[in-house]
């Protein structure tokens, strides 16, 4: 197979455009939880009780998402990046062991399902990144 010029630019192109979908969604999607988590909605006063965490643990976590989406999506600052993909990680998977614990498997196993699947979007954003965004 021959590769021309022209294809082996378009990689690349097509990694950072794979690379700021896959972010964005995640910045979305953990921002929107982290300030549902900081209003103290019902469903999630609901789950912490369910899972016997305290009521004041929704203001540190939701505190620590929006942060975390916020680092995700600004430019510069590779370091502080790196420390965000480990949070929202962490944040996540311990979400899921969380849950499972708790043995709180709403709706199929979603409580477990969702937070596995946004550290699977986290891991992609980082595998992802371009030059610029790493260490």
């Amino acid at each position: 197979m021959v590769v021309t010029i022209s294809q082996v630019k378009a990689l690349p192109k097509g990694k950072k455009i794979a690379y700021w979908l896959v972010t964005l969604l995640l910045a979305a999607a953990i921002v929107l939880s982290g300030i549902g988590q900081l209003m103290q909605n019902e469903g999630n006063v609901e789950l912490v009780d369910k899972i016997d965490f305290p009521v004041y643990i929704l203001t540190i976590l939701g505190i620590w998402k929006v942060l975390g989406a916020i680092a995700l999506v600004m430019p510069g600052f590779p370091r502080l990046k790196e420390w965000a993909y480990a949070g929202i990680f962490f944040l996540m998977t311990g979400a899921a062991l969380s849950h499972a614990l708790a043995d709180d498997y709403v709706s199929n196993g979603f409580n477990l399902i969702l937070p596995l699947f946004y550290a699977a979007l986290n891991i992609a954003s980082w595998a992802l990144r371009p030059k610029n965004r790493k260490l």
